[in-house]
């Protein structure tokens, strides 16, 4: 397995964020939505222009990153995302995170020190970057905004 994919391959933001909002669009507790949810919910609805609780391929074609991954999202192969197959590639995706972390993180301590880092290349290299907090440590929160940046780019 190549733990460097934690930054720049799988599912991506656009997905999650979708995902998210997906997960929550239907709810009619929204206003007890935490605010990432309402984030996610706010980003699905750009992306449905027309409004039908569906991303087409076309309404996809907006965010490229989303777009390289519609066939994968899109398990039932009828050439839209529904809110389940948005929930089920987040969930995915999340499962795939948790566990690259688990695997760096040999001293199960929550955390990634920079010895624990060198067995993913990539992520040794840009080490002080991710640390934002300069502790020495990289924090499963540090990791995520450092993949947001990348995703967001």
């Amino acid at each position: 397995m190549n733990t460097v994919k934690l930054f720049s391959g799988g599912l991506l933001l656009t997905a999650t964020i979708a995902a998210s909002l997906a997960m929550t669009a239907m709810s009619p507790e929204a206003s007890a939505q935490t605010p990432s949810a309402q984030h996610a919910n706010k980003a699905f609805a750009k992306l449905d222009t027309n409004g039908d609780g569906m991303i087409s391929r076309s309404e996809a074609a907006v965010k490229p990153k989303l777009a390289a991954h519609f066939d994968q999202i899109d398990t039932n192969k009828d050439g839209l995302i529904s809110v389940d197959e948005l929930a089920a590639a987040r969930q995915k995706h999340q499962q795939k995170v948790a566990a690259k972390f688990a695997k760096l993180d040999t001293d199960n301590d929550g955390r990634i020190s920079r010895n624990e880092a060198s067995a993913a290349p990539k992520l040794a290299r840009n080490f002080d970057a991710i640390d934002t907090n300069k502790d020495g440590f990289l924090s499963k929160g540090e990791l995520k905004a450092a993949h947001q940046r990348l995703v967001t780019k």
